[in-house]
């Protein structure tokens, strides 16, 4: 299949998957996952990062629409999508000449598991504290980011566990 098509077909996939599912489960009041930024992960790494970031700013400003949130999706995503690349660098040692060889999916688990927790943790935080803006409710912040982070964290692991091809 083509990657474009692939990418289009992930992107509308994951907004109905969250906005129809996802967003209906809150366990014990902190647990909600947002698998949808697995697309952020996913996404091939190029030198033009603007139709990157303009394509992760839409993926937010999706979930803000059905999820009536006020953008609050749309900053975080796009936070994420931006310092994307710095992971890589930091995490992986990958630079702008190996851009066209990167895949995740063959990089090492433990570098895999550092970026994407390091990604997923940052994105909840702004999430929550923007949802909350007071830091009165940190502690409320705080729980919610660490539950909500490890519940999507165990469902984006097993997603790629169960859908990543043998090899």
């Amino acid at each position: 299949m083509n990657k474009t098509i692939f990418f289009v077909l992930l992107f509308i996939f994951l907004v109905l998957l969250q906005v129809f599912v996802l967003n209906n489960i809150l366990f014990l009041g902190y647990v909600n996952p947002y698998l949808y930024i697995i697309f952020i992960f996913l996404y091939p790494l190029k030198k033009n990062r603007f139709s990157f970031l303009f394509i992760a700013f839409m993926l937010g400003l999706s979930i803000d629409f059905f999820s009536d949130s006020g953008g609050i999706h749309a900053f975080s995503t796009l936070t994420i999508a931006y310092f994307r690349l710095f992971f890589i660098k930091v995490f992986f040692r990958k630079y702008e000449t190996d851009y066209t060889f990167f895949k995740l999916r063959l990089e090492p688990f433990g570098k895999k598991f550092n970026y994407v927790v390091t990604l997923t943790v940052l994105h909840h935080f702004i999430l929550f504290s923007f949802a909350n803006f007071s830091f009165q409710n940190i502690s409320h912040v705080l729980l919610n980011t660490l539950y909500s982070s490890v519940f999507t964290l165990i469902l984006y692991f097993l997603a790629i566990f169960i859908f990543s091809k043998k090899q």
